[in-house]
């Protein structure tokens, strides 16, 4: 798979990746090169994973209480992966 397409991957996507990478290393049975692979592959989704959570907390984070005592967006400097 090439880096766009991981890049492009949901969060869920995501998520369900870095499962099966610790499923695979908790089993104990894949090579050494393969599991610094996988290691590697897996910090790397845990970023991006951490990335898309601190970004939609700034969106959350936005959403104040307006003069009114009604909710009041925020407009949201930034773009959401």
């Amino acid at each position: 798979m090439c880096e766009n397409e991981k890049e492009s991957r949901s969060f869920e996507e995501q998520i369900a990746r870095l499962e099966q990478i610790v499923s695979q290393l908790e089993r104990g049975d894949v090579k050494l090169a393969d599991s610094l692979a996988l290691f590697e592959e897996g910090t790397r989704l845990a970023a991006s994973c951490n990335t898309m959570l601190d970004q939609a907390e700034q969106m959350v984070v936005k959403l104040r209480k307006g003069p009114d005592g009604e909710p009041e967006e925020l407009p949201f400097e930034g773009e959401l992966l």
